[in-house]
């Protein structure tokens, strides 16, 4: 049964909320299953490296600092899909689906195609960061491994899209499981050798990742071909060759939200390194911080693509009204989830870090840190939901803008001064640096609220005009 469905504004207030409430969780969880599921690969790739050496563990680590933002520009550049194929999903129009889909294809095989050059051409950067020469060669094999998957993982994203958009996340989370479960083994193969193929130590986990991406590329076309629910979208029913027209218009709306995909994620990069200064239990403890908190951010992220679909077929509907109340529903979630997560990492932030490490110097600095990743629990909840039910609206232009602003115009600063200078008290080291990180994401939260409400407000009033 499809989990999308009109919500009736005939039923009383609290029994909408738990119809909504009910269908978004439909939609969401699968997406989280999948997020966490890719998230879980990276995990692995670290183990099994690790396992190997330390030199094989820095060469997945340095590549994984150089592709994942990358990869994150890429996909966040593609997430144009959702909103867009919703919205026709919504109207009823299931004929403009399959060509609207057809061009982002074609504009996915080109950003897909200029990320692996980026990535084959990162030896520079390397340089630039003064890394051991020793670690370069093979960080540089297992960025051409990664590299060789891109474009199979951008293709995959825009049939996700796809998918996601007509209110089927399940393939989703199917294609992510089966692509963690491969993943394991491909991993034992390349880095130690078996079946004839040489062993390759942590190298090998590029290229192991680089044939997952094509599995569930191939996965996730055989499944939206052959499944009867994207038979009326007619996605390969003809060929068209690609259309500058509307891949423009598709790079209007998704490069902003990559980019501020790319600002928000680059900005802990950042100041991993401003940190690195402050001496190997600092680091480790921030490390523990920022590797949980990811981990938890993956519940809200979903909830906020969950909710780009709700906005954006509840406006393909001709239902402003509805848009905005399943935004609200969204948030509330969302922020209800923030206090029971904020809690639990307060309350048990020493076994949290625990989990990590066995020194006590370093759980302390985890356990401080820990204690602010659970304080901007809330703010991020908000903003990255608020930024999901933008992209419904298609705002994305303003929402990048504001996004850059709140992160590298105010959270940054704010963090460098208070914890490396002494320009506003004494300098506090990496708690400084977290609080800034606070400031940043709440006046990020703020902004994007301010404007979630002013597009959803613009949306109902368009829907007055007369013609």
């Amino acid at each position: 049964m499809n989990p999308v469905i009109d919500t009736p504004s005939a039923l009383s207030r609290p029994a909408r909320v738990r119809l909504e409430l009910k269908t978004l969780l439909a939609l969401a969880l699968p997406i989280m299953v999948a997020q966490l599921a890719t998230t879980a690969m990276g995990f692995v790739d670290a183990v099994m490296a690790g396992r190997v050496g330390p030199r094989d563990l820095a060469a997945v680590a340095l590549g994984n600092s150089i592709w994942v933002p990358v990869f994150l520009l890429m996909t966040g550049t593609l997430l144009a899909t959702t909103p867009k194929v919703a919205q026709r999903f919504g109207a009823g129009t299931f004929e403009q689906i399959g060509p609207l889909v057809r061009q982002a294809l074609w504009l996915a095989l080109a950003v897909g195609l200029i990320a692996t050059l980026a990535l084959f051409s990162a030896e520079p950067i390397l340089h630039i960061m003064k890394v051991d020469p020793e670690l370069i060669g093979p960080c540089m094999e297992y960025l051409r491994g990664i590299g060789t998957g891109l474009p199979a993982v951008a293709l995959y994203y825009v049939l996700r899209c796809f998918s996601d958009g007509l209110g089927r996340t399940r393939p989703a989370m199917v294609l992510g499981l089966c692509g963690l479960a491969l993943n394991i083994p491909l991993n034992y193969i390349f880095i130690y050798g078996h079946l004839g193929v040489p062993a390759m130590g942590g190298v090998g986990c590029g290229w192991a990742t680089a044939i997952v991406m094509w599995f569930m590329a191939a996965g996730m076309a055989v499944w939206t071909y052959r499944a009867p629910i994207y038979q009326s979208s007619r996605l390969f029913t003809r060929f068209d060759w690609p259309q500058w027209s509307m891949i423009k218009r598709l790079l209007g709306i998704g490069l902003p939200i990559g980019i501020a995909v790319f600002a928000e994620s680059s900005i802990f990069a950042v100041i991993a390194l401003l940190i690195g200064s402050l001496g190997a239990t600092v680091v480790a403890g921030h490390q523990i911080a920022l590797n949980f908190s990811s981990l938890v951010f993956m519940i809200p992220y979903s909830l906020g693509m969950a909710v780009t679909v709700r906005v954006g077929q509840a406006l393909g509907r001709g239902q402003p009204r509805e848009a905005r109340f399943a935004a609200g529903v969204g948030m509330g979630t969302a922020l209800a989830y923030a206090c029971l997560s904020a809690s639990l990492m307060f309350a048990l932030r020493g076994p949290i870090a625990a989990i990590y490490t066995a020194d006590p110097r370093v759980i302390e600095v985890a356990s401080m840190l820990i204690v602010y990743a659970a304080l901007f629990q809330f703010s991020d909840a908000i903003q990255v939901t608020a930024a999901g039910a933008l992209r419904g609206y298609q705002d994305t232009r303003v929402t990048m803008i504001l996004t850059l602003f709140a992160y590298w115009g105010i959270g940054l600063p704010v963090g460098y001064a208070l914890g490396l200078t002494d320009w506003l008290g004494t300098a506090s080291g990496p708690s400084g640096l977290w609080q800034g990180l606070i400031v940043g994401l709440s006046c990020a939260a703020l902004m994007l609220s301010i404007r979630l409400a002013r597009s959803a407000r613009g949306q109902i009033r368009m829907s007055r005009s007369p013609g």
